[in-house]
This record gives structure tokens, sequence and C-alpha cells, in this order.
């Protein structure tokens, strides 16, 4: 068997046990040692002098190696209550279904249940002190919301439990962790002195009754009060056996080690030799020393009293043990059994009854209140090895529920860590529409978090080591999410042909963002609403070509009259004067080209470009018209010639399966069908339109036959 080593670092004493559990339940103590410390470098269990602690933990390691004849690295340590809080709380977890509860489900309810009680805990918490937990007690188990003893092999559909959850400042633990770091070990198990002491002193069959359990040390008096099965309540008080000690030096004139040796002695001897700060012996009745005491143990035993009955629901409890070295001094149980109102018999010192299936091999070894502790927390280490690892997080000491699976994530989201500050964050991300379709644009991506093991970079996925120190440095925001207009598939991808005064002026599809249009740098904003137009109205193309129109003659849209809302879609064609470009303020001809070097050409949007010659769709001209000289300004033309009356006739064509006739002129192009059908142009919502004739994609301008079969529809997607 394995050996276990515990140490019980007491105020006055470092108490060091190493032994091994049978499979009979017996604890065979294989080696122990204790050795006082040096100055008062612990006062009230807290350690004020780091490395003289460590010092003497050394020399305890040291003895007690030499005895087993083989090196000590890991310890199971025990933290005083000083400043103790304890938090009652419920915790409960559901199956989906009816199910076989396993030990690994009742340790992730405990799990929960530690949880539960450090979140309440940290909201309740008044004091600049930060809490670690250092134990734990199941008060009761309930099964279905039936109280059970055990859970394990039932089925249930719900579990649950009250835990009473230990906590301790911070500081008090990682001063016990330093201290042992210093004297070369690592912390294998810690738990609370009193939940180390009541392992031994009151067996789980006695816990029925209501027992308080005191722990006399030097610093401080730990308690813990059992009822109706199990641990209801834990406290401390900070008055323990140093005032004894300290009121022995003020009287005597003696050192504190001397005063420490001049206690032990009134508890077995009847007379006293004692040598002052003087170098004078003396020798003395114990009587004497009782008397002098008698006093402190007065006030102590009253504060302990009081502090079980507060803790026991204002009432005093059935029974009271008293362990440690400090509850053996004289008159200690006695003055205890009057204020807790108890018969003599039923406040006694637990020593060598309860240490009944403690074997020490060493011969010399008495058994004694006094080892009632450190043999606590070797049994301890049985009960939570294999349940609970113990890290420090960020500087925040953890405690986790070892299912040999543990990563760095995992002590993260234990210790409240952000989890998307582990991974990468990017930036403010842009939701907008297009054409009804949401879309998004993610921001950059940030860095990715540090995470360091042991001073080692690791990264989330790194198994935990025992003991091992984790730093993770958070991730970082990339950018935010920058997009224009001009960067959208749609912008520009698709062109449309306008066919002004008979030149052919190609532009891209508008983008109309929120009702609004807008150019190709627009930045695109949260919730903006962007939808394509594959159409402009006069006025836009009058303010895009830059130009102004004569407001005496009339617009031309396919050749019928129209004003500055009328819709334009590809190969329409527009007919107006142009009285000057928005540049020159003079009134002029529209040109075909500069009249002289001086005169400035016109100006063109960029998003906008003329044809050039050998782009253009030859465009047939009427046989009855003559053809115009191309940018011709209209004041400049030669007088008509009269010709006669173009003979109008009749077309008929098939649009989306329905005979129409075409009437009035001698003949037709593909956009005159608009009016002699109903179709809304406005309707697309984006979408482009299907233009076919007898099965071919057609253009606006092109003519049509009899028997013509044409299909009008708008694109899906």
């Amino acid at each position: 068997m394995s050996n276990v080593f515990g140490l019980d670092i007491g105020t006055r004493n470092v108490v060091g046990t190493v032994g091994y559990c049978t499979q009979d339940g017996e604890f065979i103590v294989v080696a122990q040692h204790v050795r006082q410390h040096e100055t008062r470098a612990m006062l009230d269990g807290q350690i004020h002098d780091i490395g003289r602690v460590a010092r003497t933990i050394s020399e305890v390691k040291a003895e007690l190696e030499s005895q087993i004849g083989m090196p000590l690295t890991e310890v199971c340590i025990a933290a005083a209550g000083r400043v103790l809080k304890t938090v009652t709380t419920h915790v409960e977890y559901e199956y989906a279904e009816e199910t076989v509860v396993t030990g690994e489900d009742i340790h992730t309810l405990n799990l929960l249940g530690v949880e539960t009680a450090q979140a309440e805990l940290k909201e309740k918490n008044d004091t600049n002190y930060k809490f670690y937990c250092v134990g734990y007690s199941v008060v009761k188990y309930y099964l279905n919301d039936e109280i059970f003893i055990n859970l394990e092999s039932h089925k249930a559909n719900k579990i649950g439990e009250d835990i009473i959850v230990t906590f301790l400042p911070e500081d008090v633990v990682d001063g016990l962790y330093a201290a042992v770091g210093q004297a070369g070990l690592a912390v294998a198990n810690m738990t609370l002195e009193p939940i180390a002491a009541i392992n031994v002193a009151i067996p789980e069959h006695f816990r029925m009754l209501n027992i308080a359990l005191v722990d006399v040390g030097a610093g401080t008096s730990d308690i813990c009060i059992t009822r109706d099965g199990s641990i209801i309540a834990y406290g401390m008080i900070s008055c323990a056996g140093d005032e004894l000690t300290e009121i022995i030096v003020q009287h005597y004139l003696v050192d504190f080690r001397m005063a420490e040796a001049m206690k032990v002695a009134s508890t077995t001897e009847e007379e006293i030799t004692y040598e002052d700060i003087m170098s004078i012996s003396h020798t003395i009745p114990v009587e004497e020393l009782w008397e002098l005491i008698d006093p402190v143990v007065d006030r102590i035993t009253l504060e302990v009293a009081t502090r079980i009955k507060e803790l026991n629901g204002d009432k005093t409890v059935s029974a009271c043990f008293v362990v440690g070295g400090g509850g053996k001094v004289h008159g200690f149980t006695e003055r205890l059994s009057e204020y807790l109102e108890l018969p003599q018999e039923r406040v006694a010192l637990r020593g060598e009854e309860v240490l009944r299936e403690v074997i020490f091999e060493q011969e010399d070894i008495r058994k004694d209140p006094l080892l009632v502790t450190p043999i606590g927390i070797c049994l301890n280490y049985y009960e939570q090895k294999n349940n609970f690892i113990m890290v420090k997080f960020n500087g925040e000491r953890l405690k986790l529920y070892d299912n040999n699976r543990l990563t760095i994530v995992d002590a993260a989201l234990q210790a409240g860590f952000p989890n998307d500050m582990l991974f990468p964050r990017r930036g403010m991300p842009i939701n907008f529409t297009v054409n009804g379709s949401a879309r998004i644009v993610r921001g950059e991506a940030g860095e990715a978090a540090i995470v360091l093991m042991n001073g080692q970079t690791a990264h989330i996925n790194t198994p935990l080591e025992p003991n091992c120190e984790i730093v993770i440095e958070p991730s970082t925001t990339g950018e935010a999410a920058v997009y224009t207009v001009g960067q959208l598939d749609e912008y520009g991808r698709i062109e449309m042909s306008v066919i002004i005064n008979g030149q052919t002026v190609v532009c891209p599809k508008l983008v109309e963002v929120n009702g609004s249009l807008e150019p190709a740098s627009y930045e695109i904003k949260e919730g903006d609403v962007i939808e394509t137009r594959n159409y402009y109205t006069v006025g836009q193309i009058i303010e895009l070509m830059d130009v102004q129109i004569d407001p005496e003659e009339e617009i031309f849209v396919n050749n019928k009259p129209a004003d500055y809302e009328t819709l334009v879609y590809d190969n329409f064609s527009i007919d107006w004067n142009v009285l000057s470009s928005g540049e020159s303020g003079q009134k002029q001809e529209e040109p075909a080209a500069p009249s002289s070097p001086k005169e400035k050409p016109k100006r063109r949007r960029r998003w906008m470009r003329e044809v050039p010659d050998e782009e253009k769709q030859e465009e047939p001209a009427p046989a009855e018209e003559a053809a115009p000289e191309p940018e011709s300004p209209p004041e400049a033309a030669p007088e008509p010639v009269s010709v006669p009356e173009p003979a109008a006739r009749s077309c008929f064509v098939t649009v989306n399966g329905e005979r129409v006739e075409l009437m009035g002129k001698e003949r037709y192009i593909f956009v005159d069908i608009f009016d002699r059908i109903t179709f809304d142009l406005t309707a697309g919502q984006g979408r482009a339109i299907a233009t076919l004739v007898n099965g071919d994609n057609a253009q606006f301008s092109q003519e049509l036959k009899d028997g013509d079969r044409i299909d009008l529809y708008w694109k899906q997607g």
C-alpha cells in the first residue's frame, strides 16, 4: 500500500504522520514526528513567518524520510478555522429520463453545491477577504425529493442535496501552500481541521446524535456540530491554548517555550520545575498554576459553549467531545460542561478510545487527543484524493472535481473567466440587407489568448496537473467591420444602357440605402437596407450627367412624353434639349463636340460612360424618315422634309400566353407591349426582369413581328 503523508501545521506544533489504510479499514501509522516552532511564527492559525514555518516543516519531513527510508514529495494539509465562513445551500440535478445514479453523478452534484455556495458567499461577502473553499459536508441527499442516505446505484429522475461548504480567506491558504512549497512539497489534498478531526473523533454511526466536537489548538478552537447523521455547522473562536501560555509568561517571568513546557507539565505532573529569565530555578505545586490559569480557562470555555449553542440553533447539544492539546488543561472539560448545561460525563476528551482502529508501528507513541487531527488529515486524503485536484488560476486557488479529463479550459470556466476571452474576438460586425436578403460582414479577428502553465506556453486543451499554476492573458478584439457599397457584388456587376439623343450611355445599376441613392464610397452601417435598382428616373439621369434641360421643350422616353419622375430601364431611349452643362453657366445648344478649342467639353460622371462606336448596336432607322446628323443641335438642323405620314398597321403577338394587338404605328419594338399590357415595372424589389422573344433574350428596342411569342417576368433570386 502507498503511504500518505499528513501534516498538521498548528500554531504551536507541526505534527507529521505517514501511514496507509488497509482493506479492513485500519490505518497503519508507519512514522510520526512532532516539532515545535522555534519562534511564534504562527498566530491564531495564520502563518506570519513563512520562511521559519517552512524550515520547521523541512525538519519534520527530513525526520520522517529517515524513518521510512524514502523521499516524501506530496503532503496532505489542513487549515485552521480563522475567519471561517460557512454556507449551507440546496442543489438539484434533473435527468432527461430515469437514470441509474453513478458515483460521478454524486461528485458532480457536490461540485454544483460548492459552486452554488461560492456564488452565494461572493454575493454576501462584506469583507475585503477573498475566500477559498477548503471543505464541504453533505447534510442530506434527496432522491426524487425523498431523503436518502446514499444515492449511488438507485434509479432517479432527480437528485439533490443539502450541503454545507466551508471557506477561508485565500491569504490563509496561500500561506500554507507557500510554506510547504518552500519545504519541497506539493499539496495532494487540503481540508479544514475540524473536518479532519471529526472523521476520527465522531464516526458516522454517532452522527445521528446532536454532538459538538471542539478542537482546542494553540491559536484557535474549531467547532463542528452533528445531527441526524450529518455535519450541520462549523465555527471557531480565536481563543485557545496560547492565551494560557501567555499568562504563565507574564506571571512567572519565563520565555514562551518555558511557559509552554510548564502548561504541558501541568496536565500530568504534581510539581512543576522551571527556570525564569534571570536563570533562577523554581519548583511550584501544580495547583498554583491551575489557580493562575483558571480565569482564562473559564473565559475560553464560556466562549466555546456560547458559540456551540449559536451553531446549534441557540440550544445546547447532547454531548461534546474535545480533542487537541489545549483541551487537556486542568478544568477545561469540567468548566465546559457547566456552560453547556451537560453532565460532566457528556463532555470528554477523545483520544485513545477513538484511535482504536489506528495502529502505530512506533512503540513509543501514546494515543493522545493531540494526534486526532493529524490522523484525520491522512484519512481525509482517501475521501477526496480521487475527487478533486487543486490548481492556481490567475492567482486564485481553485478546487476542481477530477474526472481524469480536466483541461485548462475547465479551470478557466470554474474561475468564471469569460468564455469569449479565451478565443480571438472579432470586431463588431455589420448586419444589413441587400434586396431583402440578410447579409453580415464580420469584423477582423483579434489575437488569441496567451496561455501559460507553470511558466510554459500551453493551450486551453492542455491537461491539468495537480497544483499547477495557470496564467491566461485575455484574447483581444479585432477591428470593427468596414464595408462600402462599392464592395458589394451587386454594385456595378450589371450595367444598363440608355440611348440619349441617339448616343448610347452605359451606367451601373443604382444602389439605394435606406431609400437614398449612395455612391460607391458610402460605408455601410448596422441595419442598413440596401436595394439595387435596374432603372433610373429621368431626373436622376439629368443629375448624373450634370446637364440642364430646356424646360420649354418636352422630354421623350421611348418616343412618349415623360417627366423627371419617369422610369428609364435598360435600352430605353431619351430625347431632350440641353441648355448647358452643369459646369457652364452659359445657355448653348447641345453640340456633338466643342465648337471651338476654348469651349469646355461636357463632363460625364465617372460611373457613366459613352459607348464607343464599335460597341454600338445598329439601330434601324425608319425608311420614311431622313436620318439626322448625329449630335446636331436642333436649331442648326435643316428644315424638315415633308414626307407622307406612314401608314399605321396592327401587329398581333402573344405575351405570357395571351394574344395582344399592337396598334397605331407602322413598326413596333419590344417596349411597345407595355402600352397594351399591365406590368408594374417598379415591383421587382431588386430582381432582374426577364425579357424573351420566341425563347431568346430580347432588347427593349428589338423589332416585333406578327406571331412573336413574348415572355415577361421577374427573375427569382
